[in-house]
């Protein structure tokens, strides 16, 4: 799993960025993923681990399988 801190999470809209502990491009999170994981919402400047998954119709990555630390 990889570790980071929420960048931002906009509920109403229903995604966010994780900026990665380890530095790199910031991680997109969906509402789903955050559904997914139990939560209601995330906050600015929480730590989450997460794992990488990504998307086979655009090839980009997101955020999955996440846990508040």
């Amino acid at each position: 799993m990889v570790t980071g801190t929420v960048k931002w999470y906009n509920e109403q809209k229903g995604y966010g960025f994780i900026q990665p502990d380890a530095g790199g491009k910031d991680v997109f999170v969906h509402v789903t993923a955050v559904q997914r994981a139990g939560l209601n919402s995330l906050a600015d400047g929480q730590k989450i681990s997460y794992e990488l998954e990504t998307d086979r119709r655009t090839g980009r990555e997101s955020a999955v399988n996440l846990q508040v630390q």
